[in-house]
């Protein structure tokens, strides 16, 4: 199975390649550059694993939530490979994806993934261990952290947090659970997206190139009213 990930959803830009059991990666905190980073990153790890696009069985990507900018790019960047390639698409969750790393990385066991979606609010997300892979409880939202901590109280045991939306309202997100420990995990990596992305894959869970969509979660931006507008 050989299976390319790529993610550009948030600050961070990378991408990651399968090949049986055999990871090559690239991860860059790089803002406001992921076009100029992303083709020459799966170049790199195509070249690290001596096969070329026509080798893939798919590609999954980064669908969001996250940059609506980031997003677009990623999923473009997907559709455009996929085509050129021949193969199916993958979307993952960047949420999802940031609760593997905090598996990876962790050993986390029970992960709470809030990402800082401006406008006071964030994406949120909770996973669970299962079988080796985050599956998600409940549903992923944008919320008003406060709201969040009011709807969903507080989880027992140890939760580990993950995302930039701990960085900016951590105070208030502790209120989610008794016992937080703060993983190094603050954006995706599209390695984690891997693990995932098998799994789909083996589940016959891959879309054709035309029907891969991204989450966004939220349908507004930050606007500025002009004058005389209502």
């Amino acid at each position: 199975m050989k299976i390319l990930a790529v993610d550009t959803a948030t600050e961070a830009c990378s991408a990651a390649l399968l090949v049986g059991d055999k990871l090559f990666s690239r991860w860059e905190e790089a803002p406001r550059d992921h076009t100029r980073k992303i083709l020459p990153m799966v170049q790199a790890v195509l070249e690290d694993a001596g096969i070329s696009l026509s080798d893939l069985d798919a590609i999954a990507f980064g669908r969001g939530p996250g940059s609506f900018t980031g997003v677009r790019i990623g999923i473009s960047v997907a559709q455009g490979l996929a085509f050129g390639a021949g193969v199916p698409l993958i979307g993952i969750s960047t949420l999802a994806a940031m609760a593997q790393g905090a598996y990876r990385l962790d050993g986390a066991q029970q992960v709470l993934t809030a990402i800082d979606a401006r406008m006071n609010e964030v994406y949120f997300g909770r996973y669970e261990l299962i079988d080796g892979r985050m599956q998600l409880v409940g549903d992923e939202v944008v919320s008003d952290p406060a709201a969040l901590v009011d709807v969903r109280g507080k989880l027992a045991g140890p939760v580990t947090c993950v995302g930039t939306g701990f960085e900016t309202y951590g105070e208030t997100l502790s209120g989610l659970a008794d016992e937080l420990a703060v993983s190094q995990v603050r954006f995706p990596a599209a390695e984690d997206m891997l693990p995932l992305a098998r799994a789909a894959w083996l589940a016959g869970e891959a879309v054709p190139v035309e029907q891969a969509t991204p989450v966004y979660l939220r349908d507004k931006v930050t606007w500025k009213k002009l004058p005389g507008r209502e």
